[in-house]
């Protein structure tokens, strides 16, 4: 990629005379764009977008630049207000605080300078988060030559951090990850996946799991849950106190939840159409035959929800109406506001794509945790290279994150038609556009009741895209907003006691509308969604005595092997 020269006029450029700190600056980050624009359009004869800079915006942050740095001083050279540099060893350390109020303000001038850039919206957006990845890597806090605090640590231990950090280094390195987490602390199905029940279905890509029932009786329809393919499903059953599935159980429904299989050589050519034929549409019609139910209700958590919103359009055009009410966590059906996600994805990088996974192949689903990540580097990747490997210590155990590093991989087949379909051309939204599983599928034709959940703060699905399935569902819908983000902001028990969560009975086309207009409430959106559920579930029956009925007999006891199984 060529950058042209800065664009303004000659009296507001700088006469040869001044000094111009940002100089070499401004040269060097041309040419990293340069190569970052030849990585994300690889493969590509495609002309390259233009780059020029406001003259006026660069000069300003020259003389801001030039006024920080002297103030540096006159500040007595006090820490930062960063988190990374808060320690008092970073207070204690003269060039420790230097060196990181000289990194904050270099960043601030960074991303300014991306503002000054001249362009179109996506290589701005692309151009900012390029900034920002480097600004995460290079932060002094990241090098024990510039860190007070782990020179201190490996002098009171007299070196025994630096030894722990090496072995945890190499550790890391032979798993091919961060650890985030003690994961020695962590067994799938002995403290975490717990709730009781057994598998009583399977096929090459799903076992389908039934919960033993926590009350006498139960509502005669039963519930089914589609967690992500792209994680495990115990995120939605961690532990017994945060556990989604314990709450449905607890609340009287009848709960059965799709556990993925992690897939591996035997599963490289499968579909979006196995995915939602073999997936959601074969779980609903084993869920009806062993509650001999007319009807169930239905959940879809992230990409699950989109699964399950492709499979009731499918249904809904061939004439059946098995599900009775449907919920939808933090879930794209339309994909016209993906956020940061969308930085990744152009023609170029679809077509790549498709030439490498695009008939068989799988992606390994520690390059989808790794760029997850990667959205929030400071938090999910430099925290733990500091802490594991500067000094030596090991993560405490945390549930959440022991399944976050628990990567699932996925078929590229069927990867590369998602991809394409929806993130980059959003054709599950137009009516019609696409034939999945021999019907063309059209969202409003999904007219059951309808249950939206987006958080706030969600870096993942934004709140703007969760809201937007209102606008194609023709039933009659209930959007919530929760607070905080994509996990978070979903596992939150009631009985914490945290956050809040948003309604408004009014839905109007726009997010922002909605959301000028609705009231907050304490607590946990799951009190507002289960007095939602509750008239869905039909009449209480007589709780179920054994798993399973006729054909469909236990298999093994939850959580199963498929989740088991590692990447």
């Amino acid at each position: 990629m060529k950058a042209a020269e800065a664009a303004h006029s000659p009296a507001d450029a700088p006469t040869a005379a001044t000094p111009n700190p940002l100089q070499d600056q401004l040269g060097a980050w041309t040419q990293a764009l340069d190569a970052f624009q030849r990585i994300t359009s690889a493969h590509s004869a495609a002309p390259q977008p233009s780059l020029q800079f406001d003259g006026q915006m660069l000069q300003a942050l020259q003389q801001a630049y030039v006024r920080e740095a002297c103030e540096l001083w006159n500040q007595g050279l006090q820490p930062p207000a960063d988190r990374r540099f808060a320690s008092e060893a970073w207070a204690q350390n003269s060039m420790g605080s230097y060196a990181a109020s000289v990194y904050l303000l270099n960043a601030r001038t960074l991303l300014g300078m991306v503002e000054a850039a001249q362009t179109d919206e996506k290589t701005k957006s692309r151009l900012r988060f390029a900034v920002e990845q480097w600004l995460a890597a290079s932060a002094p806090s990241n090098f024990l030559a510039l860190n007070p605090e782990a020179q201190k640590k490996a002098v009171e231990s007299r070196g025994e951090s630096i030894a722990r950090g090496v072995q945890n280094l190499w550790r890391d390195i032979q798993q091919g990850y961060v650890s985030m987490t003690d994961e020695s602390q962590f067994e799938v199905g002995r403290n975490v996946a717990t709730t009781e029940g057994a598998v009583v279905f399977e096929n090459e890509l799903f076992q389908l799991i039934e919960y033993k029932p926590l009350t006498p009786k139960v509502f005669e329809r039963p519930y089914l849950v589609v967690p992500p393919c792209i994680n495990k499903f115990y995120i939605l059953d961690l532990q017994p106190e945060n556990s989604l599935v314990r709450h449905l159980v607890a609340q009287g429904h009848r709960t059965f939840v799709i556990s993925w299989r992690n897939p591996d050589d035997s599963l490289q050519d499968k579909t979006w159409d196995d995915y939602v034929g073999d997936g959601p549409i074969r779980a609903i019609e084993v869920v009806r035959e062993i509650a001999n139910a007319k009807q169930v209700n239905a959940l879809g958590f992230c990409v699950g929800g989109t699964l399950l919103g492709t499979a009731l359009a499918v249904l809904r055009a061939r004439g059946e109406d098995p599900v009775a009410s449907l919920t939808l966590l933090t879930t794209f059906l339309d994909f016209s506001d993906t956020g940061v996600l969308d930085l990744f994805v152009d023609e170029n990088f679809v077509k790549y794509r498709e030439a490498q996974l695009g008939r068989r192949g799988v992606l390994k689903g520690q390059e989808l945790a790794s760029t997850f990540s990667f959205l929030r580097p400071n938090d999910l990747v430099w925290n733990y290279v500091v802490g594991n490997y500067l000094k030596g210590e090991t993560p405490p155990p945390f549930d959440l994150l022991y399944w976050n590093s628990d990567s699932t991989n996925l078929p590229g087949p069927m990867y590369a038609w998602y991809l394409r379909n929806t993130y980059f051309e959003n054709n599950l939204a137009k009516p019609g556009k696409l034939t999945v599983c021999g019907q063309k599928i059209d969202l409003a034709r999904i007219d059951m009741p309808a249950y939206l959940y987006g958080s706030r703060e969600d870096h993942i699905v934004p709140i703007g895209g969760a809201y937007a399935s209102v606008n194609h569902l023709s039933g009659k819908k209930r959007f919530v907003m929760g607070a905080s983000g994509h996990i978070a902001g979903v596992i939150n028990p009631p009985a914490k006691k945290k956050r809040s969560y948003w309604t408004n009975e009014q839905l109007p086309r726009s997010f922002d509308d909605w959301l000028a207009h609705a009231t907050e409430h304490p607590g946990s959106w799951w009190t507002d969604w289960s007095a939602w559920l509750e008239p869905h579930g039909g009449k209480l029956i007589a709780a179920p005595k054994a798993y399973g009925r006729g054909k469909y007999q236990v298999i093994e006891p939850a959580p199963g092997r498929y989740v088991k199984a590692k990447a």
